[in-house]
């Protein structure tokens, strides 16, 4: 499946996961990629790029996705994009909790590669 090309920031403080992921992204679905290693950081491209999607992870030191969801959907120029959060925690409890503060799905870590363009624009519905 093929999307127009998106643009999509992504939120981790994992070095290889951005890597994985953002290679993924690019070359399978032919997506820009902007990567950022923290949430503060995160925020600012955010702000500044305006993506299409931010893929955020939950667990990070500092501040975690939770948090840096907070500071998106207080911020006008970053409320109404969607965020999907990516995380180890993929029961059910941890998903509607997550929904719940206001993330547009969640992605299962470790992802497969070859189809996380797919599922994010499954969960997006593009």
């Amino acid at each position: 499946m093929r999307t127009p090309s998106k643009h999509i920031l992504l939120i981790d403080d994992e070095d290889d996961i951005r890597e994985v992921a953002a290679m993924s992204l690019e070359t399978v679905a032919g997506w820009r990629v902007t990567c950022a290693s923290s949430g503060v950081e995160g925020v600012k491209l955010a702000e500044d790029a305006r993506p299409d999607a931010i893929l955020l992870d939950v667990m990070m030191p500092d501040q975690d996705g939770p948090q840096i969801l907070r500071l998106l959907r207080q911020n006008a120029n970053t409320k109404g994009i969607p965020v999907l959060f990516l995380t180890a925690k993929v029961q059910a409890i941890e998903r509607q909790r997550l929904k719940e503060i206001g993330a547009s799905g969640t992605l299962a870590k470790p992802f497969d590669p070859m189809r996380l363009a797919d599922e994010i624009a499954q969960t997006l519905g593009w």
